[in-house]
């Protein structure tokens, strides 16, 4: 009987002890595994530490525990190297109007934030950003990397749109269906 009991025993044990450690994947994997499924009319959002946990079905958080500008830094060099996809990058329009005396490093971020995205961000506010945002949650995939970040008013949202298809192309293909299935 004691036999039976020690090989149930070790028949427990053991195949936990065999197992390779899991290895927990960081933002950058996790982001990689996921940026060639990501498409037109999905959103990537970089937040400081205040942003929400949102809880939509399509909405996957993840956190990276470095410095807002090099997440930025990172996530717009893995858009960029996207074949299929390129961002249209928004940023919160209260950022402009905050001082150094009400957040210290202000300044700075906004400056980094400028030199990592250029004129290619537009000033929103962030209520009308985070109400687009919602909506597209609701049909498509939203990743939100949120950051130790402690500066209010500091999310950076990339909403992706297809590389290879413009909206000349589109038209273009608009019209010949028009033209060969008129009304």
């Amino acid at each position: 009987m004691k036999h039976i009991a020690l090989a149930a025993l070790l028949a427990a044990i053991l195949p936990s002890c065999s197992q390779p450690e899991q290895k927990s994947q960081s933002w950058e994997e996790q982001l990689a595994s996921q940026i060639n499924i990501l498409g037109h009319r999905n959103w990537i959002v970089i937040a400081d530490m205040a942003y929400p946990s949102q809880s939509g079905q399509g909405i996957t958080t993840l956190y990276a525990d470095e410095p807002y500008a090099e997440v930025l830094g990172k996530v717009k060099s893995i858009i960029d190297d996207a074949p299929h996809i390129f961002a249209h990058i928004y940023n919160d329009m209260e950022l402009g109007y905050i001082s150094e005396e009400d957040a210290p490093g202000v300044s700075q971020l906004r400056s980094d934030i400028q030199a990592i995205c250029g004129k290619e961000s537009q000033s929103v506010m962030h209520e009308k950003l985070i109400a687009r945002l919602d909506e597209a949650g609701k049909l498509f995939n939203v990743v939100i990397i949120k950051t130790p970040l402690t500066i209010p008013y500091t999310t950076t949202f990339f909403e992706l749109d297809c590389a290879y298809w413009g909206p000349e192309k589109q038209k273009k293909l608009d019209a010949a269906i028009s033209a060969a299935n008129p009304e």
